[in-house]
């Protein structure tokens, strides 16, 4: 059974594994302190780490940095438990990320808005 958590900061290595599979650009420096600040949840199955999001603090909310799920483990709902539970602690939040992605966040109730860089931006509220 998968349950979502904050990331110890031992999973540091795990957790970011999965961001660099999915391709996304992370800064490893910014990961590690999101983890000491609590700030980077993992969803975990089994002892193993399966999916992790990437957050940072904003006026009234949290912005996703990064969210990745294992390749072999998505459309699983694993993705939609990480942002719920950034919902269930947060009263707004933001992700910014491309047409591909899209789907995911429009299907999770974002209001989506087109970026002139070609990239969209979603907000959830609570």
């Amino acid at each position: 059974m998968v349950r979502v958590r904050q990331a110890k900061p031992t999973e540091f290595e795990p957790a970011t594994a999965i961001l660099d599979a999915a391709v996304l650009e992370t800064d490893p420096g910014l990961v590690r302190q999101r983890i000491d600040n609590d700030r980077m949840l993992v969803a975990v199955d089994d002892g193993r780490i399966v999916g992790s999001v990437v957050a940072q603090s904003i006026d009234q909310g949290v912005r996703i940095d990064a969210i990745a799920v294992r390749k072999r483990r998505q459309g699983q709902g694993i993705g939609t438990m990480l942002v719920e539970t950034l919902l269930d602690h947060h009263e707004r939040v933001v992700a910014e990320f491309d047409d591909r992605a899209r789907p995911f966040y429009e299907a999770l109730g974002f209001e989506i808005q087109a970026q002139q860089s070609g990239r969209y931006r979603g907000v959830r509220t609570t």
